[in-house]
């Protein structure tokens, strides 16, 4: 079928204006009328979520051992995080006080206070209590934890696990099998999500904070030129390659709004279209996953600090400044598995600037709409660092990230199998 042979990111791009012109024409109907089609594909993708972190992490470590140092190739991923943090960070500061349209707010809207975790607490949360609860609950940093101390066991018992190793192995395979065939629904589930979106929130409410989500946008999209660009071009790497094999995950994480879901996506796009080891991918793409959040953890919280501070009359001084840059850089690791991670970090980005916290109503009625650019934003950089990371270390493979043919990098890898015979 022509279908079939249609790249996928244009199949979800012509969803993507169906989607918009369902939702407007249907109104307060839309979210009956379709929003059980993005439902059903949402469930679809995250009943994949945890079985995909633990089988890739277990079945990662051991092959880990032969990529190169594990502890030098965490070490940098984590800097990394770091660094594209501190960047993003400057760059929300900088559209906030320079981009920023004056006034425009409208009144806000109530929201509940948000509960936030110290430290400790996020770290005993670390550890489950229960294996089988914390699959069944969908804590996918626990299922991280339980997929990295299995990996670790594995790979000390060595030859004496063979037999398991390649049971995990067979069932990691099986799983993106799975993924495969899901990702073909894509489209549809765009078209339902994009529906809702539009038809609940509607054109009216979000003129009041036009130039609020624009600024957003403009320094999401700077930060992904200026700073992801500029660091694949810097290390010897064709960015447009870079994006538009990117753009499969990009466009999944825009429709869910979710890292964790978009997870099955953006592994395969490292590995298959970027030439990332198995190995590595496995580590790292779940760890960023849960931990790297560019956009969300740093861009929007420092913007939105300074539009609250501007409807309250309030001038930020240099010391709220600094407090905003460094709550936001280091935020998002205390917050790693928090569900709502941008109101989290908004929250704790207020209160370290002493800005009231009833701000946050402001934005509450958009968030939905920033939140599709924001996870787009943020997988595009949970993919970056594993890529540029693995061309440091020397074991990108070459040939997988410059041997892509146009028509190759338009669409999924191995598209080809999920077709019907």
């Amino acid at each position: 079928m022509a279908l079939f042979r249609t790249p996928l990111w244009l199949q979800v791009a012509v969803a993507f204006v169906l989607g918009a012109v369902a939702g407007v024409l249907a109104g307060a109907n839309a979210e009956p009328w379709f929003g059980w089609i993005g439902d059903i594909y949402v469930n679809l993708i995250r009943m994949l979520v945890t079985p995909l972190v633990f089988l890739t992490v277990a079945t990662s470590l051991p092959r880990l051992a032969g990529v190169g140092n594990a502890a030098r190739l965490a070490g940098r991923t984590l800097a990394w995080f770091v660094g594209t943090s501190i960047a993003a960070v400057a760059i929300g500061l900088l559209f906030g006080l320079f981009v920023l349209p004056q006034g425009g707010a409208p009144a806000a809207q109530p929201v509940e206070p948000r509960e936030i975790p110290t430290f400790v607490e996020v770290l005993v949360g670390l550890a489950p209590s229960n294996i089988f609860a914390a699959f069944a609950e969908g804590k996918v940093l626990q299922v991280l934890v339980i997929g990295a101390l299995v990996g670790a066991a594995l790979l000390a018992l060595g030859e004496k696990t063979a037999r398991l190793r390649g049971v995990f192995e067979e069932g990691a395979q099986l799983i993106f099998r799975i993924t495969r065939w899901i990702i073909r629904l894509t489209p549809l589930g765009v078209f339902g999500l994009i529906a809702e979106v539009v038809g609940r929130h509607g054109l009216p409410t979000l003129a009041p904070l036009a130039g609020y989500i624009v600024t957003i946008i403009a320094a999401c999209a700077t930060h992904l030129v200026l700073v992801y660009g500029g660091l694949i071009k810097a290390h010897g790497l064709s960015a447009r390659r870079f994006f538009t094999g990117a753009l499969a995950a990009q466009q999944t994480a825009f429709a869910t709004s979710s890292s964790v879901a978009t997870l099955p996506v953006s592994l395969r796009t490292v590995v298959e279209r970027f030439g990332v080891s198995e190995g590595y991918a496995g580590f790292a793409l779940p760890l960023a996953a849960n931990m790297k959040m560019d956009a969300c953890g740093a861009i929007y919280p420092a913007i939105s600090a300074i539009f609250i501070a501007r409807f309250f009359g309030i001038d930020l001084s240099v010391g709220q400044y600094a407090a905003v840059a460094v709550t936001a850089v280091l935020g998002t690791l205390a917050t790693a598995g928090v569900p709502g991670t941008a109101v989290v970090m908004l929250t704790l980005t207020l209160g370290a600037a002493g800005l009231p916290l009833e701000g946050i109503g402001l934005v509450a009625a958009v968030d939905r709409v920033i939140d599709m650019f924001r996870t787009a934003t943020n997988v595009t950089g949970q993919m970056l660092v594993p890529t540029i990371v693995a061309q440091e270390e020397g074991i990108l493979d070459r040939s997988v990230y410059d041997g892509l043919s146009a028509a190759r990098a338009e669409a999924l890898p191995a598209d080809h199998e999920a077709q019907p015979s």
